[in-house]
This record gives C-alpha cells, structure tokens and sequence, in this order.
C-alpha cells in the first residue's frame, strides 16, 4: 500500500512514533553481532530512520514504493546535508542491489503485505541482498494488538491547519484490519479546508509462521522479543521484534 496526499503531512501526524527506539535496536544488535556500516532501511517512508542513521555515520541506503514518501525523504535527506540515496521499490521485488550488511523494516511496514506468499517472498529477497552474516531486522504488530486493540479503535488529533479522524475495522482476512483515514488541511490564505481519504490494510502472523518462513529462506532466528526490549513476547506485547542472520 502506498501513501498519496498522507505523505506530506505523515511526519507533522507521525511526530511522536518512536525513531530514536527503533535507532537504539538497531544500533545494539550491529554493535552486538558485529555488523558492517551498509544498510538498507526497506519501507523507509518519509526517511526518518534513514536520517537518524546516517547521522549515526552508516552508508543508508532507503527504498519505498511510494513515489511521494521518497519525495519528501529525499528533501529532507538533502536539507540535512546527507546524501543518502532513496529508490522506488517494492519490497516483495526487492533485487539488484549491492549487497548489504543489514536489512531492517522498522514501523510494523511488513504488515502491509496480507498475503503468506508475499512476506515469504520479500524474505527470500532480503535474504539474497545480504552479505554473508548480515542481519535482518524487523518488527509486526502482535495478533492480539492487531485483534484487540488497533481493530476497534477511532484515533483522532486536531491541529489548528490539520486534523484527522482514523477509523479501523476488522479486515475480511485472520489478523487483519482495514485503516480508513480521513484528514483535513487547511488551504493557504483561507479558512478552507480540503479534505483527502486514504484506506489502508495491515495484516500480521502468528509468531511460529515469521520465524517458520525466515528458516525456510535461509535465516537463522537470533532472537524474537516484544516492545523495544530483550524481554520474551508475552500475551500483553503490541510490537514483536525479530533479529536473523544470513
């Protein structure tokens, strides 16, 4: 699923989403197994992560397929004087790269494939983009967060020039929920404002199938922990993350 008019505004609505922790998770894990500076930050969107790892000095390398995400990415990219390079891509067609010493897919992005078909494929991808020993890291939201929280849920926030009203619902397919977002933007000079509609769909996995399909593409499974932390998955964790290396 790609973002249109949602692109533009997605850092000023996205503001508190948690970067520096996904930054921190990845920074550990390279530091722990040892990992080279070239990664690939796989459904990069807007390039905050991207940004914040260059800061950090890695070579970044940011792919999306969202033509709009990667406009704004790359401005940015240039305001902060890096040269990162962003490539429209999709992940399930992920190929003729360089190869890289770190793959990640941070923000629950790999939710947006609904399909078994899809995640495995993207793994296989991932798996032949990696140097030997690289990692690849990722994050999902848990059945339960995506079953008994974000699918019964209506978020909204309202700003004096943007607001937005989020509904979700259980989608048609297991673990899955369908996002239907309405925003409104003032015009410049105005007291008008233009309203954009965007529907999204997420979908997540039991933890034994992810892993299943990392073994089947090749991976070894380092670890699988929940919340930004070491700690085990339990039945109250939203955001699971996996570690494997190639």
């Amino acid at each position: 699923m790609t973002y249109n008019h949602f692109a533009y505004y997605y850092d000023r609505l996205m503001k508190d989403a948690p970067y520096d922790l996904w930054l921190k998770f990845a920074k550990e894990n390279i530091t722990k197994y040892r990992i080279g500076p070239k990664i690939l930050d796989l459904a990069c969107g807007t390039g905050e992560l991207s940004i914040r790892l260059a800061d950090e000095g890695f070579d970044v390398t940011g792919v999306d397929m969202s033509e709009d995400m990667l406009a704004v990415a790359l401005e940015k990219s240039l305001s902060n004087k890096h040269s990162i390079s962003f490539i429209q891509k999709d992940m399930k067609e992920l190929s003729g790269f360089p190869l890289f010493d770190c793959v990640l897919i941070f923000c629950d992005s790999l939710n947006y494939l609904i399909e078994q078909q899809d995640v495995e494929q993207t793994f296989h991808h991932v798996y032949n983009q990696l140097e030997d020993g690289g990692l690849l890291m990722f994050d999902v939201h848990s059945v339960s967060k995506i079953s008994n929280y974000i699918a019964t849920h209506t978020f909204a926030h309202h700003e004096q020039d943007i607001s937005y009203i989020w509904q979700c619902f259980d989608g048609e397919l297991a673990n899955s929920v369908e996002h239907d977002l309405a925003f409104f933007v003032r015009e410049e000079d105005t007291e008008l404002y233009a309203r954009y509609d965007e529907t999204h769909t997420q979908r997540t996995f039991l933890i034994d199938q992810y892993e299943q399909w990392l073994v089947q593409a090749g991976f070894t499974v380092l670890s699988i922990s929940g919340d930004f932390t070491v700690e085990p998955v339990n039945e109250q964790t939203e955001r699971i993350f996996f570690v494997a290396k190639k």
